[in-house]
């Protein structure tokens, strides 16, 4: 079975002899490994996959003995993921259907290896897209008056449901605090990349009437400030004078999708750390 460790720390001598040391000594055959050190935080990050001929569940110590003999010592923040458990992703959407279709396409072609037990929706217009893929549809409207009331059932259906992440295919609403801290670096959100340049209703637009040469897209975790979470993934296209406000749209939402993807691919593969509002993305 396969087993991912993620790990960072004060940057110090003998952190992967010692951490390599112990994955051996437990019978594990590392097959990949990366680390990085940030010179100014002074802080060390690494990543390590190991297989193990048995399951590590089954030694019910392993944790307890790599908390005790390593993480102490060196003052880790660490976590392990084993390989038999797929994610369990929610999607929540408003209007905008791309990066939905996107996501499922890639989802019911084996791309994406997770498991979505549903799609949360303050609308139900899109409905008929969570039932041609036979995926349950909640429809949670969310006004001023209901926020709190929706927030209660969308924290109900994701803890009944035992979801680890939740991705925001374009859902048009300011996520809550409470959700946030219930899910810590652990929701993903995708926007234009105008923001702040460009805020508002219409960005493309906006953009452009200024006469802009570059357009992209901005894959991040979501924090209570708007926006500005770690940044996972990002791309840009280039466009010009003889592009009308329809191709800034089209190309802007062809952008949305593919950087969307690849950050929730990040995400599910285990290659994305945060540490200071910033991320460590390994490839």
């Amino acid at each position: 079975m396969k087993a991912t460790f993620l790990i960072h720390c004060p940057d110090q001598p003998g952190i992967i002899s010692t951490v390599t040391s112990y994955i051996q000594n437990k019978g594990g055959n590392i097959v990949y490994l990366d680390q990085h050190v940030d010179k100014e935080a002074e802080v060390f990050f690494m990543r390590l996959e190991g297989e193990f001929l048995t399951t590590l569940k089954a030694n019910s110590n392993i944790e307890d003995d790599f908390e005790k003999e390593i993480a102490v010592p060196y003052a880790m923040e660490w976590s392990v993921h084993y390989g038999d458990k797929k994610p369990r992703m929610a999607l929540f959407v408003s209007k905008y259907n791309h990066c939905l279709y996107d996501l499922l396409i890639r989802y019911s072609s084996g791309e994406l290896d997770v498991d979505i037990p549903f799609i949360i929706s303050n609308h139900d217009d899109l409905r008929y897209i969570a039932d041609q893929f036979k995926i349950p549809f909640h429809h949670i409207p969310v006004t001023k008056e209901l926020k709190s009331k929706a927030e209660e059932e969308q924290l109900r259906l994701l803890k009944q449901s035992s979801v680890d992440f939740i991705v925001l295919a374009r859902y048009m609403q300011i996520v809550t605090s409470r959700l946030i801290a219930e899910y810590p670096n652990k929701i993903i959100n995708i926007h234009h990349s105008f923001l702040p340049a460009f805020a508002g209703a219409k960005p493309y637009h906006a953009a452009f009437n200024r006469g802009v040469k570059i357009i992209g897209a901005t894959s991040h975790y979501v924090t209570e400030e708007l926006d500005a979470g770690p940044i996972i993934e990002q791309d840009t296209t280039r466009v010009s004078h003889v592009h009308k406000v329809r191709d800034f749209i089209e190309k802007g939402r062809d952008l949305e999708k593919l950087v969307l993807s690849r950050a929730v691919h990040l995400h599910v593969n285990r290659k994305t750390m945060v540490y200071n509002n910033k991320t460590v993305i390994f490839t």
